[in-house]
């Protein structure tokens, strides 16, 4: 089977996208997890958004001409971030996101980035076999919280949306917990709209993307 990769181009956004979102659902639906993405026209807008951005890396596998996975690394920051990356569910199994993976991480180390990292869901195996056999060690477990948040207030830590008076100081935040920054991903995030901070006793204490934490950091270890 002759896999061929190529860079995307806007007009993969489709296929791409609908690649994407039938892969993630399908895996979530085997193991009785809720999909996570809402749909394939969200999925298409935001592929969409990777290929147009040049600080991503998109690639896409073909063969026999048609398009049958992605991938796509995050160089906003010093450390590379892998993914999306998705295979047509009905040509699994034969190599196509080794390949995916194996060309991205050959990008970064031509590129010399200190390291590459990427989050997979802890169900599904199959994936996390490939990258272990790729190099990848396990960091830490993320969990996901969906619901209404609760009503809470701590006394002495005030959450609040980010804005961009505040790039420096989560800068400082994320350098002094992992020796480099992802100012650009933070400033990205404010400007959406999806970034929120807690202050205490006047300094950004942690900063939050979409509910996930991008790092935390308090003084004297509080």
């Amino acid at each position: 089977m002759n896999i061929k990769l190529r860079t995307a181009t806007p007009d993969d956004a489709q296929r791409c996208g609908t690649i994407c979102y039938e892969a993630f659902t399908a895996v979530a639906n085997q193991h009785n997890f809720p999909p996570d993405l809402p749909s394939a026209e969200v999925t298409i807008g935001l592929l969409s958004k990777l290929i147009a951005d040049p600080r991503f890396y998109a690639i896409v596998a073909e063969i026999d001409h048609q398009v049958v996975g992605s991938n796509f690394m995050d160089e906003r920051s010093a450390i590379a971030g892998i993914g999306p990356i998705t295979i047509d569910p009905t040509v699994q199994d034969r190599g196509i996101g080794r390949a995916l993976m194996s060309d991205c991480m050959a990008r970064a180390a031509e590129r010399r980035v200190p390291g590459v990292r990427l989050l997979q869901a802890g169900y599904h195996t199959r994936s996390l076999s490939l990258y272990t056999k790729l190099g990848f060690v396990t960091r830490e477990s993320l969990a996901v919280m969906q619901g209404a948040p609760l009503d809470l207030q701590i006394s002495g830590y005030a959450v609040r949306k980010a804005v961009e008076a505040d790039l420096q100081a989560c800068d400082r935040v994320c350098f002094k917990v992992h020796g480099l920054d992802r100012s650009a991903e933070v400033l990205d995030a404010i400007k959406e709209g999806i970034a929120t901070v807690v202050e205490h006793d006047g300094d950004v204490y942690r900063v939050r993307d979409r509910g996930r934490i991008l790092w935390a950091y308090g003084r004297g270890n509080k």
